[in-house]
């Protein structure tokens, strides 16, 4: 398998976060009691006219430009034909030759779900383009028929196309899950696959290196990125098989696969046909006639690129430099906005900034991911962490003792320092003299330990650490009595 090389392109299509629709002022909302969002608009009545959504707009040039994409002076729409029932007018309204962004790029990196480290590079993205969803088809094969819901007919659809840069299942895995987070961290759509609101189809392809490409074929409808990944790896591998069971595909058409559209069978884990792929023409796109083009200025795109967030890879960036976390550290804490606006918070107002940091990718997430809560369903603020570091920094806590302060913090808030006295963990500040002190006693009534550590046996400084701690009844700080007692006893 070493000698074919992968090619794989992605389509996805992003409902965009809007009140209302794309073309109609029906609301925008998911699980309304079926068509009860529609209008003589979204229904395709005879002789009513579809009206742009400035929101709609507002979103896809705010995703271009998080895509780092060329946003268009003037766009248009286009008619695209559609023969299926779940879009009543026979045709999808969307954008083919002027799309409202082009030339992106997507980051990609980290780890894959095989496991395996990707490579951090980008990957191109075509375009971006504004259309109409579907309504949504429910059948019913055993009593023979069918029904549909329109109420999603008429949301707003970013589709993303990017280029056929990706070689392997888990480089796309990749390009999906740095899209959905920047299409999250823009406010541009909460992309819940389960809601439909994020749905990939992707192209791939097969070839010899030095060869010409072979037939691209579409798997359709992925709304799971673990179907993703495991439909690429199904399609790579049936369609190697194919082609070294037909050693003269390159002078023989019949023996190369057809152009068609898959779809992935979870339950037969494999990927089975739907139809035989259409082409352009089939489409027979031309200018949508009921919408004018719309033509944004050099002004109105200075002020979008103003209030553009941030960018997961920007807070990366940001949190590596101003803050001096790792790069591994800062993947951990942009995985999601709420957390990385959390640490931003308190990482600008904190002296240890990494201590932050720690607490948050150990103790913090251990706790929120066994009481399956988000940063916003508990009482913990920025301030409660910036505390407890600040503690331990004092000498007034621990480190181990965060794990039992935090529960408190999270479901009732309050005092850090006033939840760890009420648990008796707050710890009473030490002169530095004292501490001495019990150092300089532990070593003149402990000699042999103190000859056994001088003849090379290392262990006996955790004899001599526990009488200090004994002398201190814990007030003092393990770490700093080691530290204190190597001082004396190598000099």
């Amino acid at each position: 398998m070493s000698d074919w090389k992968v090619i794989i392109g992605l389509e996805i299509h992003v409902q965009a976060r809007t009140e209302a629709k794309v073309f109609c002022s029906c609301k925008n909302s998911y699980g309304d009691e079926p068509n009860t969002n529609v209008c003589p608009v979204c229904l395709a009545h005879p002789g009513i006219l579809p009206v742009v959504n400035q929101e709609a707009i507002n979103q896809i040039v705010k995703a271009g430009l998080m895509t780092d994409s060329e946003i268009a002076r003037y766009s248009k729409f286009d008619r695209k034909s559609y023969f299926y029932p779940d879009q009543p007018k026979n045709f999808q309204i969307t954008q083919f030759d002027l799309p409202f962004a082009a030339n992106g790029r997507i980051p990609i990196g980290g780890k894959g779900l095989s496991g395996k480290m990707i490579e951090e590079r980008y990957i191109g993205m075509e375009r971006i383009h504004l259309e109409e969803d579907v309504g949504k088809s429910t059948h019913f094969d055993d009593e023979g028929y069918s029904v549909v819901d329109y109420n999603r007919a008429g949301i707003p659809l970013l589709e993303t196309v990017s280029m056929p840069e990706m070689h392997s299942a888990d480089e796309a895995y990749a390009y999906v899950q740095s899209l959905q987070q920047i299409m999250r961290y823009g406010g541009i759509s909460d992309c819940d696959q389960e809601k439909g609101q994020f749905r990939c189809d992707v192209n791939i392809s097969v070839h010899k290196p030095g060869t010409p490409f072979n037939t691209k074929i579409e798997i359709k409808n992925l709304n799971s990125t673990r179907h993703i990944w495991l439909s690429i790896n199904f399609e790579i591998d049936r369609q190697i098989r194919h082609y070294e069971e037909h050693p003269d595909f390159m002078t023989n058409p019949e023996s190369r696969l057809k152009q068609e559209t898959r779809r992935w069978n979870d339950e037969l884990q494999e990927t089975v046909h739907m139809r035989f792929k259409e082409t352009a023409d089939d489409y027979r796109y031309f200018p949508e006639p009921d919408l004018p083009p719309v033509v944004l200025s050099e002004e109105q795109i200075e002020e979008f690129k103003k209030i553009k967030p941030m960018t997961p890879l920007e807070y990366r960036a940001k949190f590596t430099k101003d803050f001096g976390v790792t790069e591994y550290d800062a993947h951990v804490l942009t995985l999601d906005k709420e957390t990385a606006d959390f640490f931003m918070e308190a990482a600008s107002k904190a002296k240890n900034p990494k201590g932050v940091a720690n607490v948050m990718m150990n103790q913090l997430n251990s706790l929120l991911s066994k009481s399956s809560q988000s940063l916003s369903e508990t009482k913990l603020e920025p301030q409660h962490i910036i505390d407890l570091v600040n503690l331990a920094e004092a000498k007034n806590l621990n480190k181990k003792s965060y794990v039992e302060i935090l529960p408190t913090l999270l479901g009732e808030g309050g005092s850090a320092e006033a939840v760890a006295k009420s648990m008796k963990l707050y710890i009473e500040a030490v002169d530095d003299s004292v501490v001495e002190g019990w150092v300089n006693e532990a070593i003149a009534n402990n000699p042999k330990a103190v000859e056994e550590y001088k003849g090379g046996k290392g262990a006996a400084i955790q004899f001599l650490m526990g009488q200090v701690m004994r002398a201190s009844k814990g007030q003092a700080s393990a770490p700093d009595v080691i530290k204190l007692l190597k001082e004396k006893l190598d000099n």
